[in-house]
């Protein structure tokens, strides 16, 4: 029997709703990110149509993220963890669609759990950045202020990325 339900208690919905996440037999094996299907971290439950503007939201970011991936100016990082964060609160299995995806799935939970990105991640993201940063400061504007801030983006992007702890596997 739960703790939740000792004899004589009136489980509060936190309570509840922490026994009954407790008991689902439905996580896959090692995760280390506990996904809670409907509750906050508060214990309160979102009624549907705050599910579904949830889910609206995570799947708008986990788009922009994509388009990220080939955008170096728009960055990819905070709309895949928008994304975890609206699924976690919005859908158990969004959320652990998202966070096992073969994709980007051990790219959003290693940075979730801050042990770093792997160094092919790291060189293929500064290449394909400055590559693209390069081509578009030479050839899509004469502008000599927007050529700088494409240069300060690049910079700055970089240094994030370079501060990042490394992978070893």
């Amino acid at each position: 029997m739960s703790p939740a339900f000792k004899a004589g208690t009136i489980p509060s919905v936190f309570a509840v709703n922490r026994a009954r996440a407790t008991q689902s037999p439905q996580e896959p094996a090692g995760n280390t990110i506990a996904p809670r299907a409907s509750s906050t971290p508060e214990g309160t439950t979102f009624n549907r149509a705050t599910r579904a503007i949830l889910i609206i939201i995570g799947t708008a970011s986990l788009a922009v993220g994509i388009v990220g991936v080939f955008v170096p100016i728009l960055p990819t990082t905070p709309f895949l963890l928008l994304s975890a964060a609206c699924y976690i609160r919005s859908s158990k299995r969004f959320h652990n669609w998202l966070i096992y995806n073969k994709l980007f799935g051990d790219y959003i939970r290693n940075y979730i759990e801050q042990k770093g990105v792997s160094l092919r991640v790291k060189v293929l993201t500064l290449a394909l950045l400055w590559t693209t940063i390069g081509c578009s400061a030479a050839l899509a504007t004469d502008t000599l202020w927007v050529r700088i801030v494409l240069v300060l983006i690049a910079i700055g992007v970089t240094a994030h990325i370079l501060s990042l702890r490394t992978l070893t596997r």
